[in-house]
């Protein structure tokens, strides 16, 4: 495999980051995977966090070099996620169960695998043209397949920021999984959370994502824009950009060729805070989050090892 990849997540006006975001890859498959905690629901990056780390470290025990099933992988790990949240939530006697929306996506073999629930994003482009892009889980969606509200009222309808489906809380996710689509030379696959498609919308996107740039480039100027475009009520922004094959000769473009059968790498992306006044009392720390998805999958593993009686 030859491709190269970048990701990046601004705090933007919020308090805090609560989007997580990684890659890991083997000699012949890649992990993308994206989550943005809901800030309308308590700790909603021990949710995020929880996903990118399950997916990643599955990713790694798994992928030897490839996956058996990869839309299986997507489904099977998306759905412990939300059971792992539910392992949290009731041993850490939260409030209410931490939610996150997620997207992510394997490729293997030439080809794009995709599964979300939520609405965090994954668009794919070829030759100045969006391919496909997720559909969100979300009310106005839903009222605009229904004939309900026009393209142009999505924007500014009131329920434009409420989504039906998640990873957490009581109610299961349904997960969307995409039909395959093959990846050929030069094409760009981009994850965003809301925080980058809720202030530009899908044709500012692809004018910025098709220029005849580096993927390194091409998202830092994206996540520049949606910067720009925030204002003081604005959310997290985080997206991972990649472009498959090599088509510029990029100095950071990656080859697996030589990659031993067993080694799989991973890139998480560091989470930066910004100092403010006042923090939220709820927040959690990045130590805190791992201690305590630690002491759940301890717990978790004794009772897997219990004999049977």
């Amino acid at each position: 495999m030859k491709f190269t990849i970048y990701q990046n997540s601004r705090q933007g006006p919020r308090k805090y980051n609560q989007d997580r975001l990684a890659y890991s890859y083997s000699k012949d498959a890649l992990l993308l995977v994206l989550a943005d905690g809901m800030g309308g629901h308590r700790n909603g990056e021990i949710a995020a966090h929880l996903a990118v780390k399950t997916l990643t470290e599955a990713f790694e025990r798994l992928a030897v070099p490839t996956l058996s099933s990869p839309a299986k992988f997507l489904i099977d790990h998306i759905q412990q996620v939300h059971d792992m949240i539910e392992n949290v939530t009731q041993s850490e006697d939260l409030i209410e169960s931490p939610r996150t929306t997620i997207v992510a996506a394997i490729i293997q073999r030439g080809y794009l695998y995709c599964a979300h629930a939520g609405d965090s994003r994954l668009y794919h482009f070829r030759n100045g043209h969006l391919l496909f892009r997720t559909e969100d889980h979300s009310v106005v969606q839903s009222l605009y397949k229904k004939g309900m509200i026009s393209k142009e009222e999505m924007a500014t309808h009131p329920y434009k920021n409420k989504i039906y489906n998640c990873v957490g809380g009581e109610t299961p996710p349904q997960i969307d999984l995409s039909d395959r689509h093959e990846l050929l030379e030069g094409d760009t696959v981009l994850l965003c959370t809301d925080g980058v498609w809720g202030v530009l919308d899908d044709q500012q996107i692809k004018e910025i994502m098709q220029q005849n740039k580096t993927i390194i480039d091409v998202t830092t100027e994206l996540m520049d824009s949606a910067e720009f475009a925030s204002d003081e009520k604005g959310d997290n922004m985080s997206a991972i950009g990649l472009q498959w094959g090599d088509r510029l000769m990029s100095q950071s473009a990656v080859s697996t060729q030589l990659m031993p059968l067993g080694e799989t790498t991973t890139i998480i992306n560091p989470v930066t805070h910004q100092n403010f006044e006042e923090t939220d009392p709820l927040e959690l720390s990045d130590d805190d989050i791992e201690k305590t998805i630690a002491a759940i999958q301890n717990a978790l593993n004794k009772t897997q090892q219990k004999p049977k009686i």
